[in-house]
């Protein structure tokens, strides 16, 4: 694997969760912070980091990623560990 992926899940501080990837979710989550990530992001934060995976492949990471955006219950017991 040549250049490693990651998939993110950031949660705000009204408990709403943005799913990602990227390959440095340091410098992604402070992109997000500073207003200059996801359109979605903007204006919702301050944004903390709640799950991290991978290292992946592009192709993988993309996958991962919508199975994430699709898993309500996952995102909801991710929520309630981290209140």
């Amino acid at each position: 694997m040549s250049d490693p992926w990651f998939v993110y899940v950031l949660l705000n501080t009204r408990a709403v969760c943005y799913t990602g990837i990227a390959k440095d979710v340091a410098r992604r989550l402070d992109q997000h912070n500073a207003g200059q990530g996801a359109r979605f992001t903007r204006g919702r934060g301050p944004w903390r980091l709640l799950h991290v995976e991978g290292p992946l492949s592009h192709g993988d990471a993309l996958r991962r990623e919508r199975a994430l955006k699709a898993d309500r219950r996952f995102k909801a017991r991710l929520k309630l560990t981290a209140l």
